[in-house]
């Protein structure tokens, strides 16, 4: 039995009110006058960046194929200029890097817009097939370390400080091999003092219970009809959470901290403070199971909140291939908002912070929903790039398939939607791959956001930003008493015209890691404010702050 009235969705309601003539406006906050043209040019791999991420498919259709594709942006010299970090896949069904063209890849970044390759030297060519990379400076030593993820064993690389790193994985104790029996397949990760005790933990999302001697054959026995499995064909894994106990080493903290028992298919990770309690929050896009909102409630205690807040499905109630995600505020409401990406026919999903303690669908309303339906999008991240002070969204799209090639899109922040400008973002732009990991920063300095993308049996992309210039802002934050790389403060710029909120987190997309400065695109802005809340409970105001020049702030010392 059924009852005589027909429910509608969120999203069918806002398509009919469009059909209609009527317009479906964001709030108040969110209004404001289109900018200028967003644009790009690819300069890889002329400028030395000449890495090529391989998956070893053979026509078998191993899972782990699909899926791989981080990057990370690290300075690991401490000399201001963003280096980048490539992880790559290996050799099946061993699991094991048996040639150097499997190998991870560090680029230094030469500061007059070359790469040089240094993985040798450094030492993190990486071990097995792996996926994605955190960045963060875990010991507090003011050198940024990485975390790399992958199948069946993650890898902690100490950075020395003088160009070489250490493998501390098994004294640190943060291998994520196993986890009840299970060997475990880690995509992303990120770092996050979730406890505020100014060092950095670790939050891992796990994706399926797979090993290539296990793995179903999907499709049909003939070659010729394989296809890769539905994630329904593989059990569910656990986020793994693992405390940073000062000394080096990590206690795995998951079912203390009151989430031992959430599973899922974890793909991207992003951090923010939703509620405004001063204490960071973990989301978690699942690949075709609920998406994960972590609500930090103090205390080193932790509890998934994501259906309470609507996050959990998108506007019409499903679940979604949930891949890239990323946390900050788009509409300039003060509040951060949650962008993720899903493949074609599923739309990417914008969830809209209502400050009330949950979200709202916004995809519609914004335009997103339109504009991504064609698209199967992985890595995402929300960044100025035209520096008009309103965020933009790039997506690296590619389907499954290597068959399914697919065109990156930049979609510009117009006040009242998003647009897609990616048809004039470069006569180059409309290369199609199979892109997979999107990470961050400003590689030239010029004071514009450029982005690395990678695509799988594919050159790495670096696109660097061409956009005419307007004022921009960027800040480097060091903690004393918060963790050193100052993860989770906020910072509120305020100027004539708008106020920026950000929070300090460089976990974004997917399994991809980007630089941590804050970059505020200023528009004709030409001084700000800023107060900075530390992780501490320290609040720092500056003020008539120069625009155009990258800042090192320094977390000041408690008055007496």
């Amino acid at each position: 039995m059924t009852s005589g009235k027909t429910r509608i969705t969120r999203r069918e309601f806002a398509r009919a009110l469009g059909a209609a003539g009527i317009a479906c406006t964001m709030p108040r906050a969110f209004a404001a006058p289109t900018s200028g043209p967003i644009r790009f040019e690819n300069t890889a791999p002329a400028n030395g960046l000449d890495f090529v991420l391989r998956n070893d498919a053979s026509g078998r259709k191993y899972q782990v194929e699909t899926v791989l594709g981080g990057l990370g942006v690290i300075d690991f010299d401490r000399d201001g200029w963003p280096d980048l970090y490539c992880v790559n896949g290996c050799a099946l069904p061993s699991l094991q890097k048996t040639d150097p063209k499997f190998f991870n890849r560090l680029y230094r970044n030469n500061r007059d817009g070359t790469f040089t390759d240094v993985t040798r030297k450094a030492g993190v060519q990486g071990h097995g097939y792996e996926m994605g990379v955190a960045v963060g400076d875990y010991n507090n030593d003011g050198f940024e370390d990485l975390y790399v993820l992958g199948v069946h064993g993650n890898i902690l690389y100490r950075n020395n400080g003088d160009g070489t790193f250490t493998d501390v994985t098994q004294a640190a104790g943060v291998n994520g091999a196993t986890a009840k029996g299970h060997k475990l397949w880690s995509v992303a990760a990120a770092w996050v003092d979730y406890d505020n005790d100014g060092r950095l933990d670790l939050v891992v999302s796990n994706y399926c219970d797979w090993s290539p001697g296990e793995d179903p054959v999907c499709g049909g026995l003939n070659p010729a009809d394989r296809a890769y499995c539905h994630p329904d064909k593989y059990r569910a894994e656990p986020v793994l959470l693992y405390h940073n106990n000062g000394d080096g080493t990590f206690t795995e903290m998951s079912e203390k901290a009151g989430i031992g028992n959430l599973l899922g298919k974890g793909m991207g990770i992003a951090i923010a403070d939703y509620d405004g309690d001063g204490r960071p929050d973990i989301f978690i896009a699942n690949d075709n199971d609920r998406n994960l909102l972590i609500h930090n409630l103090g205390g080193g205690k932790l509890k998934e909140v994501g259906m309470q807040a609507g996050i959990a499905y998108n506007g019409d109630g499903r679940q979604i291939s949930g891949m890239g995600a990323d946390f900050r505020d788009f509409d300039g409401d003060g509040l951060p908002d949650i962008v993720m990406t899903g493949l074609r026919n599923e739309t990417f999903e914008l969830f809209r912070n209502n400050g009330k303690g949950g979200f709202d669908d916004a995809s519609a309303g914004s335009g997103l929903l339109a504009l991504s339906r064609s698209w199967s999008g992985w890595s995402c991240g929300f960044a100025d790039f035209d520096n008009d002070g309103r965020l933009d969204i790039f997506v690296a799209c590619g389907g499954l398939e290597m068959n399914e090639p697919q065109a990156n899109r930049v979609l510009q922040n117009a006040g009242a939607k998003f647009v897609d400008v990616s048809s004039g973002a470069g006569n180059d732009f409309q290369v199609a791959r199979v892109h997979r990991g999107a990470a961050f920063a400003d590689f030239d300095n010029d004071g514009r956001i450029d982005i690395a993308v990678n695509s799988i049996n594919g050159p790495v992309e670096l696109w660097m930003n061409r956009s005419p210039m307007q004022h921009w802002l960027q800040l480097k934050l060091q903690g004393t008493r918060s963790n050193a790389s100052g993860l989770g403060a906020k910072i509120v710029c305020r100027g004539s015209q708008r106020t920026q909120t950000c929070l300090v987190s460089n976990s974004v997309g997917y399994g991809c890691s980007s630089d941590s400065r804050v970059h505020f695109g200023l528009g004709e802005e030409r001084t700000v404010s800023l107060d900075i809340h530390w992780p501490s409970g320290t609040v720092q105001q500056m003020r008539d702050v120069k625009c155009d020049q990258r800042l090192s702030i320094q977390e000041p010392s408690p008055k007496s």
